[in-house]
């Protein structure tokens, strides 16, 4: 392999590095029931989570969303759950 193509090749990794999305902090799941939950993090604040909650709903079409609950868990990762309903 000649040195320009390495060169290519770990110019076309950097970029492939720089461009990808990086990891959220939230973990977000559609439940049975067509609910959005939201798994938070121990530094997040509930907007924070009703705006993840928002875009989740936004990919299925709803415009809002109305939050049904919050519960501490024993995650430590994740100390709090919100769910939320997608209008």
């Amino acid at each position: 392999m000649n040195f320009s193509r390495y060169i290519l090749l770990v110019l076309t990794a950097a970029v492939i590095v720089a461009c990808s999305t990086p990891p959220s902090r939230f973990g977000v799941y559609q439940q049975s029931d067509g609910t959005i939950g939201v798994h938070a993090p121990k530094d997040a604040k509930e907007e924070e989570a009703q705006d993840v909650a928002l875009a989740e709903c936004k990919k299925l079409g709803k415009r809002n969303v109305t939050i049904i609950d919050s519960r501490k868990t024993i995650n430590d990762r994740f100390p709090m759950t919100y769910n939320y309903l997608c209008r």
